[in-house]
């Protein structure tokens, strides 16, 4: 999945609207933490934070990047939806490996996220860099894997045990090894668990975390082989995948040619899913406005949604403030739903938040 390609197609635009919308996130000084969520989680990607390309730079917030708003999270809650996925550069919330958060950085980060869990919703905390550190991979001479690790322990000495609050290790890792992958998950993993989070987590695969490329013989071996010795000693995690419906599954291309294959690939993990015992997530999957986008939405839905004892939800691609006029965008245009919300609407309508209770991992808060 050519992640980038996401959001290079519309970084120009971006940079028009920053001034337009303004950058601010208004929540009220004494909000708190949204109720346990023990229902499905279902929800979208809030994208905008990870935005602007890396240049030995943060970027410059409101101009390269920005977090999504307290309105947006609760147009999202209004249709329905109990999750978002919240993405962030590891560079910006961590400007030196093995250093402090950034002050600013952090503080507008956890100002977003805040909102969002007071309008009732679940946060992902989602590092977007695909296990990499200005352009350096984790496992890297320059980036060893515990310098991950230990970026998820000043998260979780944040968080610790929040229920609302989900710990995604990483968004789409890519050239990158399965095994070397594994090692820095559970260390990772490790980190979080020494303290003191009991946290729901997701574990990707490498090769973006694809569906269709789980099973795909590589150096040390597939993810599907290696990924099994994922080591959680609260045993509270899940297997998070992505999947798309475009010619070549990257989420780029406008129209969706590949709907069974996609549901295909579903299949495929299903079953791996439930022969090992394991859970998963659907993290990313969306469409355009096409019509074969939109059946597929729906056919995604329903595959994840009809099996709550293996899958505990999903996350569409994407809302966000910036998006202006990309295809994939969930984001209201001046009011007025966009297609693919009104698809989405009508599945959560027809089984709503508290209505279906998913299967979640043996040492999850949410399986008490």
């Amino acid at each position: 999945m050519q992640h980038w390609g996401r959001h290079r197609l519309f970084f120009a635009e971006r940079l028009v609207f920053a001034a337009a919308i303004g950058v601010g996130v208004a929540i009220p000084s004494d909000s708190t933490a949204a109720q346990p969520i023990d229902t499905c989680l279902r929800g979208a990607n809030t994208a905008s934070g990870e935005f602007g390309e890396l240049k030995h730079t943060p970027g410059e917030y409101g101009i390269t990047h920005i977090y999504p708003s307290a309105e947006t999270y609760r147009y999202l809650a209004s249709k329905g939806m109990n999750t978002v996925r919240l993405p962030f550069k590891w560079e910006r919330i961590q400007p030196e490996l093995f250093g402090d958060f950034d002050p600013k950085e952090f503080g507008l980060f956890r100002e977003s996220l805040e909102a969002a869990t007071a309008a009732g919703l679940a946060v992902i905390i989602d590092p977007h860099t695909h296990a990499k550190y200005y352009g350096n991979s984790v496992g890297s001479v320059e980036v060893p894997i515990d310098a991950l690790a230990d970026m998820w322990r000043r998260f979780a000495e944040i968080y610790a045990n929040r229920p609302d609050i989900i710990f995604g290790i990483m968004n789409e890792p890519v050239h990158i090894t399965a095994r070397t992958w594994l090692e820095a998950s559970n260390l990772s993993i490790a980190a979080i668990r020494n303290a003191g989070a009991n946290n729901l987590i997701l574990v990707p695969g490498t090769i973006w975390t694809a569906g269709h490329h789980w099973f795909d013989d590589q150096v040390g071996g597939s993810n599907a082989e290696v990924m099994l010795e994922t080591a959680d000693p609260a045993k509270n995690f899940v297997f998070e995948i992505h999947q798309y419906m475009d010619d070549n599954f990257s989420g780029t291309n406008p129209s969706c040619p590949r709907v069974e294959d996609a549901l295909a690939s579903l299949e495929k993990f299903t079953e791996w899913l439930e022969q090992h015992g394991h859970k998963g997530f659907l993290g990313e999957f969306g469409g355009t406005q096409t019509d074969a986008c939109l059946k597929g939405l729906g056919k995604m839905v329903t595959f994840i949604d009809g099996r709550p004892d293996t899958w505990i939800g999903w996350t569409v691609w994407a809302a966000g403030e910036w998006w202006g006029d990309y295809p994939y965008s969930i984001q209201p245009d001046n009011g007025l739903d966009k297609p693919q919300m009104a698809v989405l609407e009508t599945l959560l309508q027809l089984d709503p938040v508290g209505a279906s209770v998913c299967t979640y991992p043996a040492g999850s808060v949410m399986a008490e």
